[in-house]
């Protein structure tokens, strides 16, 4: 697409565009609006080619781009409205990170109601992946804290909410786009006193003890979350770090030490470079570092006031780093079951541990109830995050017998994480497919709105 052709007013420049994962790659043609008008006539000029709105780029996967298509990086719509003291709503630009927003409202008293790991992804992001956090199992998806938004469709601008268009309000959340192109949206905080959490951290040898324990006592607590090590074979398998906090109060923080109530989220301090070898996090590697983090980990220590920074979003200490996994990028693999399947995450480890094949980060989480909308994520009961490095002969193998697994337990894999699923197994993950679809025939009957991910499958 030619811009000046058009009469646009802005370059739209071709980019190879990927996900966080870095794999896979495609050529799309890059526009970036500055206001919601300018949305309304990119969406006008599509030319049948596809369009997909795109953020942070924190999608691990092919959800934020469309090959040969038009991508719109809202970044740029990146307004902060005042915080209502009464009500702590806040309305936003679809652009703004959690990263800008948290600088904005924290010194005021307020917290954003649902965090992923980073704080470098964009409220417009966060609605298209209904974003989870560590208190999922108290205060569910990110869009349940939403409670209206601006959205562009092919068909028309709407200001939707729960109540006057429940069906595409939900559609949207979690459709990664695929419903319209939110501009704004106005969210409820959670009001805080302090940028600290109290922190209790407990270490488990057997994973049988850790999930007992996050099944019995998770509720005593707004954030729980546990670093599984799937490397480690025979008895020391699925042994883990739990850690659960709450946010502190004033009075909490004045006693416990001479820090501020509040204190400014930080910056990145370590910056990976874009040169890094293959193979630098092989089994060896990373066996050796789950050792060492393991040991560190007390075996209990209470009541620690840890930065919401470092407790949120630590690997936001670190610069770029999906570079670590090497120029071939890395795959994770996110899925959730229920509760009556829990034994599924005891044989996803097994599967991994067997295979070889190393997972540098894995992250165990309780979901409470889900199903918001047709593409939401969470199911109650349990959500297992695994990273792999793109490469080892094993991994496609792996992959596919962990879908096998999760689907016969009538569990789904995360779509805002996935690159490589296949479409008959997500339309059984997603039942619910078919109303998505029956909304997307009512605001883009042509399927302007399109991405490699919907594409791949059938969506």
């Amino acid at each position: 697409m030619d811009a000046e052709e058009h009469g646009l007013p802005f370059p739209i420049e071709r980019r190879r565009l990927s996900g966080w994962g870095r794999t896979p790659a495609s050529l799309c043609d890059v526009a970036t609006p500055r206001n919601s008008d300018e949305v309304v006539q990119l969406l006008a000029r599509a030319e049948g080619r596809g369009v997909i709105p795109r953020g942070l780029g924190r999608s691990y996967g092919d959800a934020g781009q469309r090959a040969g298509g038009l991508v719109l990086d809202m970044t740029r719509l990146d307004s902060i409205g005042p915080v209502d003291r009464d009500s702590g709503l806040v309305t936003v630009g679809a652009g703004v990170s959690i990263d800008q927003l948290l600088r904005d409202v924290l010194p005021q008293g307020g917290f954003v109601p649902v965090t992923p790991g980073t704080r470098s992804v964009t409220i417009g992001g966060a609605i298209a992946a209904d974003i989870h956090g560590k208190n999922h199992h108290r205060d569910g998806s990110f869009c349940r804290h939403v409670t209206s938004m601006t959205l562009v469709t092919p068909t028309g601008v709407h200001e939707v909410t729960p109540d006057n268009d429940p069906d595409l309000f939900w559609a949207t959340a979690g459709g990664m786009g695929l419903t319209g192109i939110v501009v704004r949206a106005t969210i409820r905080l959670l009001p805080v006193e302090s940028s600290w959490v109290s922190v209790d951290t407990h270490r488990f040898a057997r994973l049988e003890d850790l999930m007992h324990e996050m099944e019995a006592h998770d509720h005593d607590y707004h954030y729980s979350v546990a670093w599984v090590d799937c490397n480690a074979g025979g008895s020391r398998l699925g042994r883990s770090i739990l850690t659960r906090g709450d946010h502190a109060g004033r009075n909490q923080v004045a006693r416990s030490s001479s820090r501020p109530c509040h204190q400014e989220l930080a910056s990145p301090r370590v910056r990976i470079p874009r040169q890094l070898p293959k193979g630098l996090l092989n089994v060896a590697s990373v066996t050796a570092f789950n050792e060492l983090w393991f040991r560190r980990a007390p075996k209990v220590r209470l009541g620690e006031l840890q930065h919401v920074g470092a407790f949120f979003h630590p690997l936001d200490g670190v610069s770029d780093w999906n570079l670590l996994y090497g120029p071939n990028g890395f795959l994770q693999y996110q899925f959730a079951v229920s509760d009556l399947h829990g034994d599924v995450v005891r044989e996803a480890i097994d599967l991994v541990c067997a295979a070889r094949v190393p997972s540098f980060v894995s992250v165990l989480k309780r979901f409470g109830p889900g199903d918001d909308g047709p593409l939401s994520f969470p199911i109650a009961g349990w959500t297992l995050a695994l990273d792999f490095p793109a490469g080892p002969a094993a991994l496609p193998t792996l992959v596919d017998a962990l879908d096998e697994v999760v689907l016969n337990a009538g569990g789904r894999v995360y779509l805002a994480k996935d690159s490589r699923a296949r479409p008959e197994h997500v339309h059984k993950m997603y039942p619910r497919i078919p109303e998505l679809q029956s909304v997307r025939d009512r605001i883009d009957p042509d399927r302007v709105l399109q991405s490699d991910l919907s594409r791949r499958l059938d969506i």
